[in-house]
């Protein structure tokens, strides 16, 4: 519904501030207050200081941020892979057999992600493909829930390609591969860049497949952060969690750029 006078713009402005600020930015900022604070006994925290952040960057908590950080890169690069893949076979398909892999690709984000969790627990956790209790099966759980959204986004990027390029440079005698590399690929730079981001950030906080397959020894920040919490080391874990924001953040940017950089080209 369109608004029109200047007082209800206003209003509509003012109602729309004021739930940003309860749903998004109040929780965050609260957080990074915890993360900052070495008690919080009153309506706000005391003892400020980095003593929370000087712990979250040593020890396991360090070691649990490095193994967010790879197993968000080696995900978001496989589904990236397989979404693309997946993506321009399906372009070449019949139509109901695109519809059908749109229906499987997003299966995964229709179900729990716990479920995702102990299916692949279940079925790689015997030979041949023994993968309970190393860290792939982390990594593959993590490719599966993030493989529909590069999917969906190379998919899309592709419905606005004009084919006018790809039957020019046919028509020139450019092979399948050729075309692939020269054209099709360079016009979809912006689109896997975007891709790329949205399953490094998905990544990076998956939390409820994760649980139900880490090992000892590849523990993600996210679950790190979910013991402390459970342990009652809320300060910790605010500390945990404002690097996580952040580094994802930075990725988020990082991928950005270089996104932005491949559109201008």
């Amino acid at each position: 519904m369109l608004v029109w006078t200047r007082r209800g713009r206003a209003v509509v402005l003012a109602v729309f501030a004021l739930i940003v600020l309860v749903v998004f930015a109040a929780p965050i900022a609260t957080v990074v207050a915890a993360a900052l604070a070495g008690r919080w006994t009153g309506p706000l925290p005391s003892d400020l200081g980095l003593h929370n952040f000087e712990r979250a960057l040593s020890g396991e908590q360090a070691a649990s941020l490095s193994v967010s950080l790879q197993t968000a890169l080696l995900a978001g690069a496989v589904a990236l892979v397989l979404g693309t893949w997946a993506a321009l076979a399906a372009r070449e398909a019949p139509r109901w057999w695109r519809r059908f892999t749109d229906a499987v690709f997003h299966l995964p984000v229709a179900v729990p992600s716990v479920a995702i969790g102990l299916g692949l627990l279940i079925a790689f956790n015997q030979r041949p493909l023994l993968l309970g209790g190393t860290k792939w099966i982390v990594i593959l759980a993590h490719s599966v829930l993030v493989l529909a959204y590069a999917f969906s986004a190379v998919s899309a990027a592709l419905d606005r390609v004009d084919p006018n390029y790809r039957q020019a440079a046919e028509s020139l005698g450019a092979g399948p591969v050729r075309v692939l590399t020269r054209i099709t690929l360079p016009l979809l730079l912006p689109a896997l860049g975007a891709a790329a981001g949205l399953a490094i950030a998905l990544s990076m906080g998956e939390l409820g497949a994760t649980i139900m397959v880490y090992p000892a020894t590849w523990k993600t920040l996210p679950v790190t952060i979910f013991a402390a919490t459970d342990r009652g080391d809320v300060f910790d874990a605010a500390a945990c969690t404002t690097l996580l924001v952040a580094v994802t953040l930075v990725a988020l940017l990082v991928l950005g750029r270089l996104r932005g950089r491949a559109a201008v080209r």
